[in-house]
């Protein structure tokens, strides 16, 4: 078995004035930024840690509607050496990352300061079982379709296209992973007054913000709004 993320320190640092504004923001965020990032240790160069972006989505939320408790469903590759270093019952590290952008100084109308970064991201410790089966493959597939087109204006109709994926689905290898820890940040210039959020803000959609709309958080959440 794989060291464990929690003994080598692969979590996110939580800042103490930058906390989640609730257990539902950090669900939104999962839920509509499900590229996120398996992260494992030992199969790479030296033992430094394996990587792999993928869609990851909510299969059941736990009890208390949070995260710790509950199941994420996730695939890559067959190809991909990842799941070959992953047994059974280990911790690994799943990084979504929501809105960021970069806030610059002239926001702020005062001398001297320094530049910073907004952003939201949540890491959630998981115990994985690696689903090699492909009836499990195709229920995450299907479930995975079924949560991204849920975002979508207009969802689309998988049912014409379920032999192609059972055709296919021999060259991915699935995963289900209980959460056993929740970790986010959510650094969106909270400590800065209104006015200035208002300037942050306006300033990242002028920019046409690059990275998400990080904009509509540093308005939303705030101290003094």
């Amino acid at each position: 078995m794989g060291r464990d993320p929690l003994r080598c320190g692969l979590t996110v640092y939580e800042f103490e004035k930058y906390p989640a504004p609730s257990q539902h923001e950090v669900n939104e965020l999962v839920r509509r930024h499900p590229f996120a990032l398996i992260v494992s240790n030992g199969g790479g160069a030296s033992g430094a840690p394996t990587a792999t972006h993928t869609p990851v989505i909510i299969e059941r939320m736990a009890a208390d509607g949070g995260f710790v408790g509950g199941e994420l469903l996730g695939h890559i590759a067959r190809k991909n050496p990842q799941w070959q270093q992953l047994s059974d019952g280990e911790s690994v590290l799943l990084i979504f990352s929501g809105p960021h952008d970069y806030v610059s100084p002239t926001t702020y109308a005062d001398d001297p300061n320094v530049p910073t970064w907004d952003y939201a991201a949540v890491h959630l410790t998981a115990r994985v079982t690696v689903l090699e089966g492909a009836d499990d493959g195709v229920h995450v597939v299907t479930r995975t379709v079924e949560d991204l087109e849920a975002l979508e204006p207009t969802a689309w109709d998988m049912t014409n296209s379920l032999p192609t994926f059972e055709r296919i689905v021999g060259g991915i290898v699935s995963f289900r992973f209980e959460v056993i820890e929740q970790r986010a940040v959510f650094k969106v210039s909270q400590d800065k007054p209104h006015e200035v959020r208002q300037r942050v803000a306006a300033a990242s959609r002028a920019r046409g913000c690059p990275y998400g709309d990080v904009a509509e958080l540093v308005e939303r959440i705030g101290g003094d709004a």
